[in-house]
């Protein structure tokens, strides 16, 4: 067989590789932008459902100050985030205030049993579960992307056209893990 040939056959075969990782970074990419933003989607509709929520609390549970304006300045860093690793570390503040926000609703009886506020529970723990399904989307995208930077041969087009690794969006401390305790 012509040297030359062979010569052209591995040329032509690295160049199809090449082209093909560079897509296959792109998809991953994409997916990882979709992923964000269907998460997004999620994150908006409960960040707009908890003015609502605290209205309603307010109304029941007036000395709770504390707790309101926790999940108020919460909400406000969220809408402050610039990265991804903000938005997420913001977005699990968020979450540990509605979670003290339901553990004091169930020392008033009477707020447990308004149809407004059952309403806005029910709303936001559906959201809580669409936001949560989002997350692992998003991760497990992010993870093939992640992998496929850092692996070896794909690496190499990774740092030719600078594909660098995405974050994750985790629990930002251990304190957020645990179940919120409420005593009076």
């Amino acid at each position: 067989m012509n040297p030359i040939l062979i010569f052209v056959i591995i040329i032509a075969v690295i160049a199809i590789w090449a082209v093909t990782t560079y897509n296959g970074f792109i998809k991953a990419r994409n997916s990882v932008e979709e992923g964000y933003s269907t998460m997004d989607v999620y994150l908006k509709k409960r960040f707009d459902l908890i003015p609502n929520l605290v209205e309603t609390v307010k109304g029941y549970a007036k000395h709770e100050k504390e707790t309101l304006e926790n999940l108020t300045a919460a909400r406000a860093k969220v809408s402050s985030a610039g990265s991804v690793e903000e938005r997420a570390q913001a977005e699990n503040q968020l979450t540990g205030a509605l979670k003290t926000l339901f553990a004091v609703a169930e020392a008033y009886p009477d707020l447990k049993a308004n149809t407004n506020f059952l309403n806005l529970q029910n709303q936001l723990q559906q959201v809580e579960q669409d936001i949560a399904n989002a997350r692992k989307y998003y991760n497990a995208v992010v993870k093939k992307y992640n992998n496929k930077c850092e692996m070896f041969p794909s690496s190499i087009i990774a740092g030719i056209f600078h594909f660098t690794r995405k974050p994750m969006f985790e629990v930002g401390s251990e304190a957020e893990r645990e179940n919120v305790q409420v005593q009076f």
